[in-house]
């Protein structure tokens, strides 16, 4: 029996041994554990770090008779902490992905905003170009209405014909019929032109002024009725018997034996006002037009 009591004291001593081995683990470790709160080191998860203990126990950092609950322990804080950072990565990547689709969705407005202002700069540019044209259509028109009213009443001999009486005689024969056809045809839906008649008659005095208007308002007459020539732009004149100039600058004036009827065509530059004002329609114009 007392043999007995001799052997399992020894072998209680040792098996004890680890057991206060790993209390005193325990012990040192939340010593440690107490320390490292006082200290205030930030990182990631915002909590202090883990800090490993200098040593465990009297085993140091191996310990072979380990418990459980002793492992459990020291792995929890581990496990707790590796899954704050999972979280805190999915977190962080999130924000990243949100933070690249703003910045994308900013990125296109702006470039978006910034094509629109391209095709309003050259729409602007286009209506610049276009009101440029304009202005210069403009101003040449006004140069030349200024030269047309300056020049209003000035008229240029443009065609002239001459009409040959009989004497005594008023009728337009065929001849004259078609000079004065020519005439009257050149004028058609013109404007700026008037038409000078004058008729000339040989005898004295008031017979041959009477005589040369007779022949006047002959051809007057005729373009009226036949050409529908207004008669405001006819101008008749019965000159008599008045003595025509030679053709050379020494020869004698000449006297005409008969009748004769000149007839003048005049114009100015109304007609080129007319030609001018004409202008196609820019592209501007075009667009202030009603659809």
């Amino acid at each position: 029996m007392k043999n007995r009591i001799l052997v399992s004291l020894p072998l209680a001593a040792v098996l004890a041994f680890p057991a206060l081995a790993q209390t005193s683990s325990d012990q040192t470790q939340s010593t440690t554990t107490q320390a490292t709160t006082t200290q205030s080191t930030e990182n990631a998860t915002g909590k202090q770090p883990l800090q490993a203990p200098a040593r465990e126990g009297f085993w140091g950092r191996v310990n072979p008779f380990a418990r459980k609950n002793y492992v459990k322990r020291q792995t929890d804080p581990i496990r707790d902490r590796v899954n704050e950072l999972d979280d805190l990565t999915a977190t962080n990547g999130k924000a990243i992905k949100d933070t690249d689709a703003r910045s994308q969705a900013g990125i296109k407005l702006a470039s978006d905003k910034a094509d629109m202002a391209d095709q309003h700069a050259a729409d602007a540019a286009s209506k610049a170009t276009m009101a440029q044209q304009s202005a210069q259509q403009a101003t040449t028109r006004i140069q030349t209405v200024e030269t047309v009213v300056g020049n209003i009443d000035q008229y240029k001999a443009s065609n002239q014909t001459e009409i040959r009486f009989k004497p005594g005689q008023t009728v337009l024969s065929k001849n004259a019929k078609d000079a004065l056809d020519e005439m009257a045809n050149s004028v058609k839906g013109q404007r700026g032109y008037i038409i000078e008649v004058q008729g000339f008659s040989s005898g004295k005095g008031q017979v041959a002024i009477q005589n040369s208007q007779k022949m006047a308002e002959s051809v007057v007459r005729y373009m009226v009725l036949n050409h529908e020539i207004p008669v405001y732009r006819i101008y008749l004149v019965g000159m008599g018997n008045t003595p025509i100039a030679g053709t050379e600058e020494n020869a004698k004036t000449k006297h005409i034996s008969g009748g004769r009827v000149e007839v003048s065509l005049l114009k100015n530059d109304l007609e080129q006002l007319s030609s001018n004002s004409s202008v196609p329609t820019t592209g501007a114009d075009q667009q202030q037009q009603p659809k």
